[in-house]
């Protein structure tokens, strides 16, 4: 945490910065009709959409719209034509009557890494001008160049520190191993010193699969980033591959396609 000198001869804290990485393991365990399981280390960044400006500012390896080793693009995100992400957001979220005045937006999220990134799922933590958290949407991608989001309410009676427990019908094709008839289970802590994302899939015969995401929080600096480039080399090349050939193992294994749907209008529009 930095200091800056207080006008009256003292010294005033700055508040850390609401952006950060996380350290941690992507674990896909599938229970149905046989056992798979992977697990690697990943790591993720917590991004606050009002730091961007000062974030490209401060991080020599890290830039907003603008080709670096690290860096954040709108065009990744949201409607994917550039539109800042805020815009999009508050769209879909007017949809579920939510408004958030201006209020906190995170995004938890991996970056592009020379150049490429793709995120399977992107988690956003919407508040409102009170710091109230109003609503989490998951934005998923597939692919076959798809995405959907699901915009999930915060419940009233929900406490900041307890665990949020949400669920949905699944609504997208992402696994071509996976039918759409399912339900997504969600278990997420806000993210603070660690992060704590599971995701539980069911189908009509019982549970299928079990998603998790586990991290520990460290600060966002060049020093950071540039220890992250060592220690996770091309991590969003990797991730990529590593769709094709846990599909390929789970092929191998006896997994039967399901059949892709048709992209709705709303999803090929990539809202």
């Amino acid at each position: 945490m930095q200091r800056q000198n207080d006008p009256e001869g003292g010294t005033a804290r700055q508040p850390e910065s609401a952006s950060c990485l996380y350290y941690g393991r992507v674990m896909h365990k599938r229970l149905r009709p046989f056992s798979h399981r992977f697990s690697y280390r990943s790591f993720s960044m917590l991004i606050d959409l009002d730091e961007l400006a000062g974030l490209d500012r401060k991080l020599r390896f890290f830039s907003h719209n603008r080709p670096n080793i690290f860096s954040f693009h709108d065009s990744d995100h949201g409607a994917r034509d550039g539109t800042p992400p805020r815009a999009w957001l508050d769209e879909r979220l007017a949809e579920r009557d939510i408004a958030l005045d201006g209020g906190q937006v995170q995004v938890l999220c991996m970056p592009r890494i020379l150049g490429y990134v793709f995120n399977p799922l992107s988690i956003w933590f919407c508040r409102d001008r009170s710091g109230r958290l109003k609503a989490i949407v998951y934005e998923v991608r597939n692919t076959f160049g798809e995405q959907h989001c699901y915009v999930e309410p915060v419940e009233k009676n929900w406490n900041e520190g307890d665990a949020l427990i949400q669920s949905c019908d699944k609504a997208f094709y992402v696994s071509p191993f996976i039918g759409m008839k399912a339900r997504y289970n969600f278990r997420l802590k806000i993210p603070a010193q660690v992060l704590s994302v599971v995701i539980r899939q069911q189908v009509p015969e019982g549970e299928m699969l079990v998603a998790t995401q586990k991290g520990k929080r460290a600060e966002l600096s060049s020093l950071a980033l540039l220890s992250t480039l060592l220690r996770y080399p091309l991590m969003t090349f990797k991730v990529t591959g590593a769709i094709h050939w846990e599909a390929l193992r789970l092929w191998f294994k006896g997994a039967r396609f399901q059949k892709r749907p048709n992209a709705t209008a709303k999803d090929a529009a990539n809202v």
